[in-house]
Formats: C-alpha cells, sequence, structure tokens
C-alpha cells in the first residue's frame, strides 16, 4: 500500500495513521473534522497531531501541512 511504503520510506517513525493524520492537515482539516473523516474521537486525533508534531520536531500544524506536501501526501 501506498502509504506503508511512505512510512517506511519518506516519513520514517510516523504510524500509517499518523500519515493520515498528517495527509488531512495538509489539506487543512480541524482535528474536529480529521477525527469525523477517521471514525476517531476528537480527542484521538488531537493525540496523533501532538504525535506527529513531536515526532517531526515541529511546532505548528502549518510545518505539518508544508511536510505533507513536500513529500507528496497531498497528491
Amino acid at each position: 500500500m501506498l502509504l506503508e511504503r511512505l512510512s517506511r520510506e519518506q516519513s520514517g517513525p510516523l504510524t500509517s495513521r499518523e500519515l493520515d493524520v498528517a495527509r488531512l492537515i495538509g489539506f487543512g482539516l480541524t482535528n474536529g473534522e480529521v477525527a469525523s473523516r477517521l471514525h476517531i474521537s476528537t480527542k484521538t486525533a488531537s493525540v496523533h497531531v501532538s504525535n506527529i508534531l513531536r515526532k517531526l520536531d515541529m511546532s505548528s500544524r502549518a510545518e505539518v501541512a508544508a511536510w505533507a506536501a513536500q513529500e507528496g501526501l497531498l497528491e
């Protein structure tokens, strides 16, 4: 699967679910919208976002969105 390959080759430490969340952040979705799309709670979406920020050593959703675009997650 494409996301699994991206996880191994490009994003290193992110899980496939975190890649899903990063992609949706890249499209500008809020935590609530991410939660709705992935059928998870808003709190769980928030935890995924926090984990992504920590793992990628970033401090904003905008940085994650730029990273997602650079990694080809928005195509």
